[in-house]
């Protein structure tokens, strides 16, 4: 496993010209008339036309060659553990791989799967504030991974989430996946969460885990968490009547993940829909989990989506960069003067039947990777682990 992931030595000038479409992650408005991205010591500083921007002194030059550039893709639902290793799938280099498939931030939903995970109060806030810190100083491929979310177990008080507020930790694991398990108890320790800034997600549908438990629409309702964990299931759905009740009843984040059940991730799209509500809707992979790891699960997530779902490409990039960057607060996911300078370059596969990206991704193509850069650092070339793109871009 490696240990140091390169950091830009002194300050820094990213151009990328040449860029065929952009897309900014923004709902209001998904695609920019811009040719040009300039990003200085890891943050985007201009976006226009070549003619209109100061391109002078770039220590980094990127051609896009008319190639699309997105926001890079933000994964709402992993369960780290160590490192770049998951006992789940005794996998090495798993994080890295996802970066390969265009993800260059994660956000965990509780690091459930350590062997021995305490259940302690004291041992379960040691260790997400271990777990906080180690993916603070460790970006396994750049990756920015936001770790640390402590599994609810009753008995924690006010002064828990307070201590784990001031140690540096904003997440709360999914709720159900330890002993609170009930819409009373959860509520009571999602708003002391709240108070304390830290945001919480809760597990929905059946038991994934051994000691997890089944989660309905009324404890979800009841426990009212930023976010509805994997509302497609992970993996057991709720009924579909429940998941409309959900979508109706509340105004919290939608999450569907590529690890759940396709017909109730799909449908709770259509009801977002139908609430013109879409900018609730984020995505994430749930995993690792005993399905494996997938790479390219959020590409595949989109495509879906996109597709089967009915919903423009442009848009369903949206779902998996801004909507949950918003959510979280995260100063990534759109391509804006000030955010990060995370971004996937990508074009339609060869031979893909669509013309352009858009239309390849609407047909259910996975897109070709030519390139992936986190905080203005190129941190891969050309995907392994995606098709190859129609047309490539070059690092000057």
């Amino acid at each position: 496993m490696a240990h140091d992931t390169p950091q830009a030595a002194g300050p820094s000038k990213l151009v990328i010209r040449n860029i065929g479409l952009l897309l900014s992650g923004a709902m209001e408005r998904p695609i920019l008339d811009a040719d040009t991205i300039v990003a200085e010591n890891g943050r985007i500083t201009g976006i226009g036309r070549a003619g209109d921007l100061n391109t002078e002194g770039a220590t980094t030059i990127v051609d896009a060659n008319g190639t699309t550039v997105a926001p890079g893709l933000i994964d709402s639902h992993v369960h780290p553990v160590a490192g770049d290793w998951t006992p789940r799938q005794n996998q090495i280099g798993w994080i890295e791989s996802y970066m390969n498939g265009g993800v260059t931030s994660m956000i965990s939903a509780g690091e459930v799967h350590l062997p021995g995970r305490p259940k302690d109060i004291v041992g379960l806030k040691a260790m997400a504030i271990a777990a906080q810190r180690s993916f603070a100083n460790f970006k396994p491929g750049g990756v920015k991974v936001s770790a640390g979310a402590p599994v609810l177990e009753t008995g924690m008080t006010e002064f828990d989430f307070a201590e784990l507020a001031q140690a540096g930790v904003i997440l709360l694991g999914e709720v159900g996946l330890g002993s609170v398990n009930t819409g009373s108890e959860a509520r009571q320790m999602v708003a002391w969460a709240r108070k304390y800034g830290i945001r919480s997600t809760i597990h929905t549908g059946g038991p994934s885990t051994p000691g997890s438990s089944y989660i309905d629409k009324d404890v979800v309702l009841e426990a009212d968490a930023d976010v509805i964990g994997h509302i497609n299931g992970g993996h057991t759905a709720l009924p579909l009547d429940q998941i409309r009740c959900l979508c109706e009843s509340c105004n919290r984040g939608i999450e569907i993940v590529h690890n759940g059940n396709e017909l109730a991730g799909l449908t709770a799209l259509r009801f977002a829909k139908e609430l013109n509500q879409l900018e609730r809707v984020i995505l994430g992979t749930d995993s690792p989990a005993g399905s494996g790891v997938q790479p390219t699960g959020m590409l595949r997530l989109i495509a879906l989506l996109s597709s089967v779902g009915g919903t423009p490409a442009e848009l369903a990039f949206c779902f998996a960069t801004g909507n949950t960057a918003r959510l979280y607060a995260l100063d990534c996911g759109l391509i804006a003067v000030g955010k990060s300078a995370d971004f996937v370059l990508l074009d339609a596969a060869q031979h893909s039947s669509g013309k352009g990206l858009l239309d390849s991704v609407q047909k259910g193509d996975l897109p070709g990777i030519g390139m992936v850069i986190i905080d203005g650092i190129v941190r891969c070339g050309r995907s392994r682990n995606t098709p190859p793109p129609t047309h490539l871009p070059e690092l000057l």
